[in-house]
């Protein structure tokens, strides 16, 4: 078991067929799975049940939580949510989502007249746009339906002026609680390995029960 273990944790499995993090407790005298439901709403399967272990001898094992949970979208279900809840901004095609990965989301600003300033740059407010709206693609990712979810803070720093070109947005959510969430953007023209803006924001989640259907 712990060399299956070990070998999954060097071979992590691709989105969709479960996600693995280490835990360390006693050693138990059972092979139990105990389920049980985490913040995001994914089902996690722990090797050990609880009570055996409290009887068993202080030996340390180490065990695996591996996460089975299907994702709560995929790129052209979340795409069709989103033109759903917001579809004056999605249904123009200036956002795309390029992909999706367990806490982070990659999304493009597609380059047009409308997203320039006076001199022919992308203008700053289509680039924060980017950061928000990527933030929230990322978290809803992982939770699923929460058109409720609303950012309390962002903030930017612009760090050189970007290509005329697309602006690829790479969101990582750092934290991601019952009722926050925490993550930042690095913001890039298409095709270019400096980065041009970077952004730190939060989200106020709607509690479970609070959100419509």
């Amino acid at each position: 078991m712990l060399e299956r273990a070990l070998s999954e944790i060097h071979h992590p499995p691709t989105r969709g067929s479960g996600r693995i993090r280490l835990w360390v407790g006693k050693a138990c005298g059972t092979s139990t799975w105990v389920r049980e439901e985490n913040p995001a709403a994914a089902t996690d399967f722990r090797l050990c049940d609880r009570r055996a272990s409290r009887d068993a001898g202080v030996n340390l094992v180490l065990g695996v939580i591996m996460s089975h949970a299907k994702p709560p979208f995929t790129i052209d279900e979340l795409r069709a949510y989103l033109v759903e809840i917001f579809p004056e901004l999605w249904k123009r095609g200036d956002f795309r989502i390029e992909d999706l990965a367990p806490m982070a989301a990659t999304l493009r600003l597609v380059h047009h007249p409308r997203h320039l300033r006076y001199g022919g740059t992308i203008a700053g407010p289509a680039m924060f746009a980017l950061c928000d709206v990527a933030l929230y693609v990322a978290i809803l990712g992982e939770l699923g339906r929460v058109a409720h979810a609303v950012t309390t803070n962002v903030s930017i720093n612009f760090l050189r002026k970007p290509a005329p070109a697309d602006l690829i947005g790479k969101a990582k959510l750092i934290k991601l609680g019952k009722r926050l969430a925490v993550g930042e953007v690095a913001l890039y023209s298409e095709g270019e390995s400096d980065m041009v803006a970077h952004a730190t924001g939060t989200y106020s989640i709607p509690a479970r029960g609070d959100e419509p259907n």
